[in-house]
């Protein structure tokens, strides 16, 4: 059973970052706005809060950090908010190709965040305390089966996800505001003919959808590592597929992300696990895995799965 929940935990360590990113890409899509961008931003996001975190840590390996935690998480979220608004007004408002976009921002955010790191610590690694796992959640912790596998050696941010995705799910279906977002993304002109404002709803898609994936790649970095080198190992790519493979609905988002995570934990940790250890497979293998499962996933399902409508296209008003 120590084995099943080592891998249970290190599968929340690997989805909720995608799932957050994935929920993200959402967002922005439901609105018409196609996002490849998330990789990009969560890159941003990783850095600026990785960067606060290591500026104000408290130098103490003993201290609790999880207020400097919440506050780089905010900081991720604000610097993907901000990056974000260059993808909008670059899709919307110039109705630039949103693709070419998204890989403009792909290309500049690990350029950045390398350059920037060495410029300012005269390294592209930048190293930091983990202070932020939890040992284990009082009474919670102490639930058999459920409290070893949820609530020991954990993170907060754990919650924070589950947390975003019910948010997520009932602001899409159950708000006016989620109404319009759907509307904008199937048929803008039928919106906008009610009094929609589609530039509006699709600039807050693209914005929230920048704010989750800053706010992802703080969370992916965290409980895996205690250095960022500018990437976030494509995950954000990643995210895209678990958004197709998820059908844009936030429930098999959730199913999607956590099939691609549990790849991603067997892979990582296939050393600790004894009967995979002694097969002697090189570990390359094990590391392709997550994404050679991808690959086959999506070939088989990405025909039965359909995008809105609009995705994609500028908003012309005179359009039909």
């Amino acid at each position: 059973m120590t084995m099943f929940y080592f891998i249970i935990q290190h599968t929340m360590f690997f989805m909720i970052p995608l799932m957050i990113v994935a929920l993200g890409g959402m967002f922005s899509e439901k609105s018409g706005v196609v996002n490849i961008a998330l990789e990009g931003k969560m890159v941003i996001g990783a850095f600026t809060g990785i960067f606060f975190i290591l500026t104000f840590q408290n130098p103490d390996p003993n201290a609790s950090g999880q207020l400097i935690l919440l506050l780089g998480l905010l900081v991720g979220m604000a610097s993907g908010l901000v990056l974000s608004l260059l993808h909008a007004y670059a899709a919307i408002n110039l109705k630039a190709n949103q693709i070419i976009s998204g890989i403009a921002i792909n290309m500049f955010a690990p350029a950045f965040a390398v350059f920037t790191s060495k410029f300012v610590l005269g390294s592209q690694n930048m190293f930091f305390t983990n202070q932020f796992r939890i040992d284990s959640i009082p009474v919670l912790g102490s639930i058999p089966f459920i409290g070893p596998m949820f609530f020991q050696n954990t993170y907060f941010t754990t919650y924070l996800g589950f947390a975003i995705l019910g948010i997520a799910a009932l602001v899409l279906y159950k708000t006016k505001f989620g109404l319009r977002l759907r509307a904008c993304g199937e048929h803008p002109q039928a919106a906008d003919s009610v009094g929609v404002n589609v530039t509006r709803i699709r600039y807050a898609g693209v914005l929230i959808s920048g704010a989750l994936a800053g706010l992802g790649g703080v969370i992916f970095i965290i409980p895996i590592s205690v250095v960022f080198s500018g990437s976030v190992n494509g995950y954000g790519f990643l995210a895209l597929a678990v958004l197709i493979f998820g059908a844009w609905k936030p429930k098999r988002i959730l199913f999607a992300a956590f099939f691609f995570s549990l790849m991603q934990a067997v892979a990582s940790s296939y050393g600790a696990i004894g009967f995979l250890s002694s097969l002697n497979i090189p570990a390359p293998f094990y590391r392709m895995t997550p994404y050679i499962a991808t690959l086959i996933v999506l070939a088989f399902t990405s025909k039965n799965t359909m995008a809105p409508k609009a995705a994609g296209m500028p908003y012309d008003k005179g359009g039909r």
